[in-house]
């Protein structure tokens, strides 16, 4: 499981952080998988969230965070499911370039922020305890509202027009989406798109679900996949969703 683990962080535009599998019976160690970051690459081991994450023990907000900080998950958010703030230190960092112009949005949400109208963002690594393998990563970007509502248009028309698939260059690497499709997935938010997709590079393949939400001005990115078989197809949790929703609107 840990080499399928290492195969998949292998591929280049996800930026995913290297996963610990887990399960009920084996608990997340803090390696859950996260896009890169500066929020992310912040955390310190043996510190903060990523100390809870690794404990299992919940993770109280520091002094002074930012609404976009509070309105994060946190380790102790969600039962069965180990949060962490620290990034894969190896991961490639910055917006990925597409083939197609058209595909540009699709190849930004598997960048550090989902566009680069982004204000702030901040990643969190959910690795669940209850599907062996299950690795989610969750960011949350502040936009002006109407950049908001614009990369959610952007976003559908993306899907529309790249469902023969289409790939992209970050720091020379190269991954490449196939089989883009739109996947019907209700959320709470003000508006939402989700789609499906197979992400391929060095010989390895994956299937992803991704789920992009705007609540107001702030945009909301989860990512899914199966580590430990990554050609099964994965969905990012209800319950991952509704508590992410759930701390934006509390934090205002």
């Amino acid at each position: 499981m840990k080499a399928r683990a290492t195969t998949v962080a292998l591929l280049p535009v996800l930026l995913f952080a290297a996963v610990g599998c887990s399960s009920k019976d084996t608990p997340a160690t803090g390696k859950a998988p996260a896009p890169g970051g500066s929020a992310a690459a912040s955390g310190t081991p043996g510190t903060g969230a990523t100390a809870g994450a690794a404990s299992g023990a919940p993770t109280a907000p520091k002094k002074g965070s930012t609404p976009l900080e509070r309105a994060s998950l946190e380790q102790g958010d969600l039962p069965g499911y180990q949060i962490s703030s620290q990034a894969n230190p190896n991961a490639p960092h910055g917006q990925p370039q597409a083939d197609k112009k058209a595909c540009q949005p699709l190849a930004d949400v598997m960048g550090d922020k989902p566009d680069p109208a982004a204000r702030e963002s901040v990643n969190r690594g959910i690795g669940s305890q209850r599907q062996v393998g299950l690795a989610v990563s969750a960011t949350v970007s502040s936009y002006s509202e109407s950049d908001a509502k614009r990369l959610v248009a952007r976003l559908k028309d993306a899907v529309a027009a790249c469902g023969t698939g289409f790939s992209a260059t970050i720091q020379k690497q190269t991954g490449s989406y196939k089989d883009v499709k739109a996947a019907p997935y209700k959320t709470g938010g003000d508006e939402s798109v989700s789609w499906t997709t197979t992400a391929v590079a060095n010989g390895a393949s994956a299937q992803v679900h991704l789920v992009v939400i705007r609540q107001g001005s702030t945009v909301v990115r989860l990512t899914a996949l199966n580590v430990a078989a990554a050609d099964q197809k994965a969905q990012v949790p209800r319950e991952v969703v509704d508590k992410q929703l759930e701390k934006v609107r509390r934090a205002g």
